[in-house]
């Protein structure tokens, strides 16, 4: 059930009017629960069982890791969490990879290397980071338990979030279920505003871009050098749009319903370093990896080359989240070359200062970094990978097709960002008694929504995730 169908239309039609009849804070939380199982199940309902599996062993591992002092117990709680949810994730998206990987060691030792035939649950690496932190976090002893069953419950499921994040962690979401959350024309019409704009940006932005970027990816080394390096920073600009769509049509829908879910994406396309723009991009994603990953590693505590290593593993592991295959990798690996460069020429101090000339260096320098390895990440194989570098680092012959939409796009691009960098992008979206061009705004924005609305179904790029 995608955000913007039909059947999901008459989906949240029908919680928004039980929201509208229900005074009673727990009774509108068991809907909104039952609503939230119902809308994974529609995916697939045979996967609804893992994510009971996860909600139930870590609300009871909480609920255990509180009331016990003792250390050893403590850490087989917590390893009992970490077992359960990370070999879930394991099986079911990376048992086919490894096998593959480790195939010619199991033949030589005269076994047989057998693959399975295994689905991926949709949005099982969201869930699975999401439900993890809460029982870290209280292993941390930094988050009490939650006492409520039906709260812990929703905290995992609630819809929105579900199956392309935001990763929403547990002392932000669980204290905004302890009150009852009125339906405001207020929270609608801001709500409303943000989901259009997401849908927007998915259906007539990424969707379009991917026509573009899909064709000259599948005809790799076919396309001149300027149409190739076209098709990656369109394929770039793709993803951004199409998952930042997702987060803000959950991050509106959250909105209506009274949940506040945070910020996912703060105009990445500003960031004049790597780091600068983990900062920016799945924001969720990157601090979870930072706070559950590169912090546990160490950090920097034991020193600058123990803190380069540290930021290096944790992008690999980065990559390997976001998919089963050695392209995710590689990928996840270029990006920790590039946070552990950008720290290194940070800490030298060779940086050129705060001047105009080595802002607008470090911005093209780092986009140029960016889109080229955003290639790994979109190609099919490493074989399809190699022909789009060649055509943009060794140039041939070839076709020439320079796509006026993605000029467009990224010509629509720099007074948008030109908004935010002078502070006045969120005058565009406020109530519309004090601002009259809102709903001019989103109704032009629905309007070409509704004119390019695809003919078929063009699934979110991070829903393979």
């Amino acid at each position: 059930m995608i955000f913007y169908s039909l059947e999901f239309l008459i989906f949240f039609m029908a919680i928004l009017a039980s929201f509208y009849f229900l005074r009673n804070n727990s009774s509108r939380k068991a809907v909104l629960l039952a609503a939230s199982y119902y809308f994974y199940a529609y995916w697939d309902w045979r996967f609804l069982s893992l994510i009971l599996i996860s909600t139930g062993v870590d609300f009871v591992v909480g609920k255990r890791m509180a009331i016990t002092s003792d250390v050893r117990q403590r850490k087989m709680l917590m390893l009992v969490s970490l077992i359960v949810n990370l070999g879930l994730l394991g099986f079911f998206k990376y048992f086919n990879f490894f096998i593959d990987s480790l195939r010619p060691i199991i033949e030589g030792l005269g076994m047989n290397a057998v693959t399975l035939n295994i689905l991926l649950p949709v949005g099982i690496s969201f869930y699975t980071f999401q439900t993890l932190s809460y029982s870290i976090d209280i292993y941390r002893k930094k988050l009490e338990p939650q006492e409520s069953l039906l709260d812990f419950a929703l905290f995992v499921a609630f819809f929105p979030q579900l199956v392309a994040g935001p990763i929403v962690r547990a002392a932000h979401f669980l204290p905004q279920l302890l009150k009852y959350k009125p339906l405001t024309s207020a929270n609608l019409y801001m709500g409303f505003q943000i989901f259009i704009y997401g849908m927007f940006k998915k259906v007539f932005i990424a969707d379009r871009l991917a026509m573009f970027s899909d064709h000259v990816f599948a005809n790799a080394g076919a396309y001149d050098c300027v149409t190739t390096w076209m098709a990656a920073a369109a394929f770039h600009t793709q993803v951004y749009f199409d998952f930042s769509g997702y987060s803000d049509m959950a991050i509106g829908i959250a909105c209506i319903l009274g949940y506040d879910l945070g910020t996912n994406f703060n105009f990445p396309f500003f960031s004049k370093g790597i780091n600068e723009f983990w900062q920016r991009w799945h924001i969720s994603l990157s601090t979870w990896v930072r706070d559950y990953i590169y912090f546990p590693l160490g950090g920097s505590k034991k020193g600058r080359i123990r803190g380069y290593v540290n930021s290096f593993l944790a992008m690999v592991l980065c990559g390997l989240w976001h998919g089963a295959t050695w392209n995710c990798v590689l990928w996840g690996g270029c990006h920790g070359i590039g946070t552990v460069a950008n720290s290194i020429w940070t800490h030298s101090g060779c940086g050129g200062g705060n001047s105009r000339f080595a802002k607008v260096a470090s911005w093209i320098v780092t986009t140029v970094f960016i889109v080229a390895v955003t290639v790994i990440l979109r190609a099919q194989d490493m074989d399809q990978a190699l022909l789009m570098f060649r055509q943009m680092f060794m140039p041939e012959a070839g076709q020439t097709w320079l796509s006026p939409f993605v000029i467009f796009i990224w010509l629509a691009m720099v007074p948008i960002h030109w908004l935010e960098y002078t502070g006045r992008w969120e005058g565009l979206f406020t109530p519309v008694a004090t601002r009259w061009f809102s709903p001019a705004i989103i109704f032009s924005l629905l309007w070409l929504v509704v004119i390019f609305y695809p003919t078929g179904f063009q699934p979110f790029f991070y829903f393979q995730f």
